[in-house]
């Protein structure tokens, strides 16, 4: 039985901190994006080596069947294929639910962009500080 790899640099994929600067944001829904594509990559491998496994399965089953083994194997090596069937089902669910996460993030970040890149190029070429987002609201 396989398990999930250990993330090695002991870090989350997008740092969940107070730092709300325009450049700070951008770059954690960059690193958040990147992270759910390479999930979803993840999960895609995943979900051809459980329709081989599955198939696998199957002919063993049919193996047994043949060999006129007891049909107590048979039963339960096709129990493992209709699970691994179940399995890959759910794997296909979080794959399109990684997917849609990334491409959501994509287009946060591309909104986000749109909405504060301007004003973060002001702000970031005056000499003169500027007030805080919310100075005004007291």
């Amino acid at each position: 039985m396989s398990s999930p790899a250990p993330r090695t640099d002991g870090t989350a994929p997008a740092v969940a901190d107070g730092d709300n600067r325009y450049k700070a944001v951008q770059a954690k829904l960059d690193t958040l994006g990147r992270a759910l594509d390479d999930a979803g990559l993840g999960l895609e491998e995943l979900m051809r080596s459980i329709r081989r496994n599955t198939k696998r399965a199957e002919d063993v089953a049919r193996d047994i069947d043949n060999a006129g083994l007891d049909a107590k194997f048979v039963e339960l090596t096709s129990n493992v294929a209709v699970a691994l069937g179940g399995a890959g089902v759910q794997v296909k669910k979080l794959s399109d639910t990684a997917q849609e996460t990334a491409d959501l993030t994509h287009e946060t970040k591309r909104t986000h962009s749109k909405l504060y890149g301007a004003l973060d190029d002001i702000r970031s070429n005056r000499r003169e500080k500027t007030p805080r987002p919310g100075f005004f609201n007291r």
